[in-house]
């Protein structure tokens, strides 16, 4: 009689015919290495759970920063439009950017600092025309990372807020 290998497991037939029962592991008496899998489960576990969680949360906060980012970029550009215009003075370009700011749901708008520059000299071509210049530069905390990094190297600046910041300019007209 000629024993074919089981398509499962690979091993032959047992004596007993297909009943085998012991599982598809195997284990020894006591089920000792079912308990030795399990802990080392555990420990991969234990070991790469925070590898993860710090990728998730890094990916959130750059992501916030980003965006935070974006909508400094076109407060500047949308204070540079008004700046151009003529007989607008720098309160109202200021005013402009602050109202961007704050529909673009950023924490404290206050905080932000506007700086408008008239008359800068912007080539065109082989002529010069005037520009006006609008640079936003805002303070932006991470909300998770920054106080992580305070706890792990205290007595540094690791944890201050960065200051972002984003700058248009436009030709006066």
């Amino acid at each position: 009689m000629r024993l074919r290998p089981d398509a499962v497991s690979g091993f032959p037939p047992s004596p007993e015919g297909s009943a085998r029962l012991s599982g598809a592991r195997g284990t020894h008496a006591g089920g000792s290495q079912l308990r030795s899998e399990r802990g080392a489960a555990l420990i991969e576990t234990a070991l790469t759970l925070p590898l993860v969680l710090f990728i998730t949360v890094a990916a959130v906060e750059f992501g916030h920063a980003y965006q935070t980012w974006q909508v400094l970029t076109n407060a500047a550009r949308e204070g540079a439009r008004v700046a151009v215009l003529p007989g607008v003075n720098d309160a109202a370009v200021e005013q402009r950017v602050r109202t961007y700011i704050t529909a673009g749901r950023l924490r404290a708008p206050d905080t932000a600092v506007v700086t408008v520059t008239r008359n800068t000299p912007l080539p065109i071509g082989a002529a010069v025309a005037t520009a006006s210049t609008v640079v936003v530069d805002y303070p932006f905390d991470f909300m998770v990372l920054q106080p992580v990094a305070q706890l792990v190297v205290t007595g540094s600046t690791v944890g201050e807020p960065l200051t972002m910041s984003a700058s248009a300019v436009m030709r006066n007209e």
